[in-house]
């Protein structure tokens, strides 16, 4: 499945248009989007507002008089935009608020009142289920066990599944909005939160098996969780789109939860990374979280940025996303994004081939890894999308369209990373006062100058676009790295690939601290002046 984009394409014929609406405890948030036959969600719109409709809920046990108005004309203003926009199907949920309240029936009267519209009060089992139905479409769930939680407002949902296959839900009142009025009210104090922990670690005792689940991969949705993302990616100076695949360590977790706990209310208000409108159950989800993760015991959880709305919309476009095993996500998912951008898909990928080649040759002497070479893959094969806007300049819109894909399977600060050496494949070398290279921790900023310079070698070796580079044979020598191309099957002449390769050797030959010579198939040495001439 493609993730949701963010921009007004037009539907195809085979698309159809919904509105989804999900009335939560904390918030009342809007979707509408053209799915496709194949499960392809394309984003139209998004609304969202906050009228807290779970506030007071704990203690009163009914939605208050003037939640309840501002939830409706909330409600009413999304019925408008989704008919504005063409929506073919609508549907509206509610949640864990509503469908405790002893007013319920009251506030889905007054919704079709305004708006003609009927609510369907979700099930915990049904909420977990739509969650999960998101889950299993934006990431690879095939291998392997999953828990997939969703904390809202008012509950927490769990799905445990195994190679994709559900074995148990639970629907518990763990929400963060219900937490906070219960433990943390008035005020946010340590020994508060320890008792709210303690409660919800005996609830998780008794609803949820640990044997058999221990480590398993835990999927974090909801705002509790991309405002955690938020948190650790501000204080590691990371810039992106969107918090969706982030992974955060329980050490993580846990230091943001003892650091927040500490902080009074304008204090957290001003938390980088955290939205100011969330400050005041930030603490309750972020303590709920920790139990879960503490109950299952994996070393991090990676977040969604998707949840009930996306899995509405695909349930109301009657669409079962596929199973994903590991990998496969990603792979279709950057293979997806490039056709749209009508990439050339046989000079990039002769380009993954040939710099996967020189991976394999240099990774041991240049301390990369397996994750490194998946970057470096998936750079190659995106290299030239910025053509998609012109040729002038290509490599830096290269750069802004990967930062602001939908790319699945892989984290936040790895899609940044492929953006930046897709993005230095040509023109000048990484350079600090470059925007966003300079505010990359060292490691990475290493990282992607080696994977950059291997991936413009790599380009050179394909300079008429023709894949005449058979493959690439490297030897060390006391003084140098020889590099000797050969022709593939049906080419006569690759003089040409080993001028443009040797033309852009320099970056490679810094990174290497050597020189880097090219041999023709006959053995001759191919250099280049720095015009870029043969010599």
């Amino acid at each position: 499945m493609t993730a949701p984009g963010v921009s007004r394409p037009a539907a195809s014929g085979s698309d159809v248009r919904i509105a989804a609406i999900d009335i939560g405890s904390n918030s009342v948030r809007q979707i509408i989007a053209d799915v496709s036959l194949a499960g392809q969600i394309r984003v139209v719109d998004e609304m969202k507002a906050m009228p807290r409709l779970g506030d007071g809920l704990e203690s009163t046990g009914l939605l208050s008089t003037d939640a309840i108005a501002q939830a409706v004309a909330a409600v009413q203003r999304m019925v408008v935009l989704a008919r504005q926009l063409g929506a073919v199907r609508l549907e509206i949920v509610a949640t864990s608020a509503v469908r405790d309240a002893g007013n319920a029936i009251e506030f889905t009267e007054q919704v079709y009142e305004a708006t003609g519209e009927r609510v369907r009060v979700l099930t915990g089992e049904e909420e977990a289920l739509l969650s999960f139905r998101s889950a299993l479409a934006h990431f690879e769930l095939g291998a392997g066990r999953t828990v997939v939680m969703d904390i809202g407002g008012g509950s927490l949902e769990l799905v445990l599944s195994k190679d994709g296959l559900i074995e148990r839900v639970a629907s518990l009142p763990f929400g963060a909005v219900r937490m906070t009025e219960r433990f943390l009210t008035p005020a946010v104090r340590p020994r508060r939160v320890r008792a709210l922990r303690e409660y919800v670690r005996d609830g998780l005792k008794k609803a949820v098996p640990v044997k058999d689940w221990r480590g398993a991969q835990i999927i974090g949705s909801g705002g509790t969780f991309t405002n955690l993302a938020g948190i650790v990616l501000a204080r590691q100076h990371v810039a992106v789109r969107s918090p969706h695949g982030t992974r955060v360590t329980r050490v993580e977790l846990e230091h943001a939860l003892d650091w927040l706990q500490r902080l009074d209310s304008d204090e957290r208000r001003l938390v980088p990374g955290l939205n100011p409108a969330r400050s005041d159950i930030i603490v309750a989800g972020l303590a709920v979280a920790a139990e879960v993760l503490s109950r299952f015991d994996p070393h991090d959880l990676l977040v969604s940025a998707y949840g009930i709305r996306e899995g509405l919309l695909l349930e109301t476009a009657r669409v079962t996303p596929v199973v994903a095993d590991p990998g496969e996500a990603r792979e279709r998912s950057v293979r997806e994004f490039a056709e749209r951008c009508h990439y050339e898909a046989p000079h990039a990928k002769q380009v993954r081939a040939l710099s996967l080649q020189l991976f394999d040759a240099l990774a041991p002497r240049l301390g990369l890894s397996a994750d490194d070479r998946r970057m470096l893959a998936d750079a190659a094969l995106l290299h030239d999308v910025g053509y998609h806007i012109n040729y002038e300049k290509h490599h830096k819109h290269s750069f802004h369209l990967i930062s602001h894909a939908e790319l699945l399977g892989m984290t936040p600060a790895e899609q940044v990373a492929i953006a930046h050496v897709a993005r230095y494949h040509r023109g000048a070398p990484p350079k600090l006062k470059h925007p966003g290279f300079g505010q990359l921790d060292r490691n990475m900023r290493e990282r992607i100058t080696k994977l950059s310079a291997i991936l413009r070698f790599a380009d050179g070796m394909d300079r008429g676009h023709v894949a005449a580079v058979g493959g690439v044979a490297v030897k060390w020598t006391s003084d140098a790295l020889r590099v000797m191309p050969t022709e593939a099957d049906g080419a006569t002449n690759i003089r040409l690939e080993c001028w443009g390769a040797s033309r852009k050797r320099h970056l490679l030959e810094a990174v290497l601290d050597r020189p880097v010579v090219v041999l023709m198939p006959d053995g001759t040495e191919v250099m280049t002046d720095d015009d870029g001439e043969i010599e």
